[in-house]
C-alpha cells in the first residue's frame, strides 16, 4: 500500500521536498512517524513545522475523522494544511 504525502509551502521549502510517498502506512500516525523518519536530522524542525499546520485525508481533516487513527487505504493523499485566516 502507498499513500502521498504533500506538505505545505513552508514545509517543503524548509525541509526540501513538498510531496512524497509512503509505503506500508495504515494509519495517520503511521504517515507522521514516517515523515519524522525521512527528515532525519531536520525532524525536530519537522515537529516545529508540523504543529502549526492540520492534516487531511483526501481533503478531510482528521478532526472530523479518527484524528491520528484515521485509516488509510492504498492512493490516499494525506496533506498538511496551513490554516489560513482573513476578513
Amino acid at each position: 500500500m502507498s499513500v502521498t504525502v504533500e506538505l505545505t509551502y513552508e514545509m517543503g521549502k524548509r525541509l526540501g521536498a513538498h510531496s512524497f510517498q509512503v509505503d506500508a502506512a495504515s494509519t495517520v500516525a503511521d504517515v507522521v512517524r514516517a515523515a519524522r523518519e525521512r527528515f532525519g536530522e531536520q525532524a525536530d524542525e519537522f515537529e516545529t513545522l508540523s504543529r502549526v499546520a492540520a492534516v487531511a485525508v483526501n481533503g478531510v481533516l482528521v478532526n472530523y475523522r479518527k484524528g491520528l487513527k484515521t485509516p488509510l487505504a492504498d492512493g490516499d493523499r494525506i496533506s498538511f494544511v496551513k490554516a489560513a485566516a482573513g476578513g
